[in-house]
């Protein structure tokens, strides 16, 4: 892998993004079949969380372990990037002390400030603008349901947000069609769909209806993401009619898969009848954030 930092899944190259998803699958089966994974002995994860998270920290934490490696958790309280030391300085203080940094934060400059003067890989745990490490997962789990990417039609319903953008980076990637149904003024960023049509297909619709007929894939995210508390009723009116349940599922492929990056808000954007049903592939998803993660720390540190 030749990236020094994993900031977002467009600095990938096709080659790069399989190479992650074959080293994810064996640290997979090598785990299930009870293979020894110690490839990061003696290797430290810096975990940086300015927003809580259960996936996220825990996939992280454990996926060193299993590796023979540690992580250190860093909470809102014991580092708060940018108030009590300058995030220029905390990249490099971290950087004397551990082998990669993961952040969790808010605003996606904060992300390429720690990757810009860090000198260790940087991997972005999530940012308001981005979650790459979602998407990895995601295309992840896709590849095992459908076992294959290309050409796979992949609908998102719900809001243009973070999670959206890095799945539609990925697709531009993978070679899937994206498609977003959402409300009118709720449209992922305009410069993330016009770069990946470069390379596949983005269509962005008002209507769930009419973007399910064709879909392999559905995928939805809470409507109000954290930090977005004070608008999240305002939000949730404009949502009506968004909510993926039994009836929405109908009107896409019968073998469609169901995706949701967790936690759920059940009865808003998904239904919990569907989130456990039988079309679900949320919880393949959630521990695969683990196994890609893995691969990507592992090629990142052993660049």
């Amino acid at each position: 892998m030749n990236i020094e930092n994993f900031v977002s899944v467009n600095q990938l190259s096709n080659d790069e993004f399989w190479e992650l998803m074959a080293l994810a699958r064996n640290l997979k089966q090598d785990l299930r079949a009870g293979k020894s994974q110690l490839i990061l002995q003696e290797k430290t994860l810096g975990m940086v969380f300015l927003k809580p998270s259960l996936r996220t920290r825990v996939s992280f934490e454990v996926g060193m372990t299993q590796m023979g490696g540690h992580a250190v958790y860093l909470g809102p309280d014991d580092i708060k990037l940018g108030e009590r030391e300058t995030t220029e300085d905390i990249a490099i203080v971290l950087s004397r002390y551990v082998n990669v940094i993961m952040a969790r934060v808010f605003d996606h400059r904060t992300i390429e400030g720690l990757a810009e003067h860090a000198s260790v890989p940087v991997i972005n745990g999530l940012t308001d603008f981005l979650h790459p490490c979602q998407a990895l997962a995601d295309f992840f789990t896709i590849y095992e349901a459908k076992r294959e990417l290309e050409g796979i039609n992949l609908t998102f319903v719900g809001d243009g947000n973070n999670v959206a953008h890095s799945l539609i980076y990925a697709s531009a990637i993978a070679g899937a069609n994206f498609t977003i149904a959402c409300p009118e003024g709720f449209e992922p960023d305009e410069a993330v769909v016009e770069e990946a049509r470069k390379s596949t297909e983005v269509n962005i619709l008002h209507d769930p209806a009419e973007a399910l007929g064709d879909a392999d894939v559905i995928y939805t995210d809470v409507w109000a993401s954290m930090g977005e508390e004070d608008i999240a009723g305002e939000k949730k009116s404009r949502f009506d009619g968004f909510r993926v349940d039994e009836e929405m599922i109908k009107k896409a492929k019968d073998d469609v898969a169901v995706m949701h990056c967790l936690p759920a808000h059940y009865d808003e954007e998904i239904a919990q009848s569907v989130a456990h049903g039988p079309n679900s592939v949320i919880f393949e998803q959630a521990e695969n954030r683990m196994h890609a993660q893995k691969a990507l720390i592992a090629l990142l540190v052993n660049n």
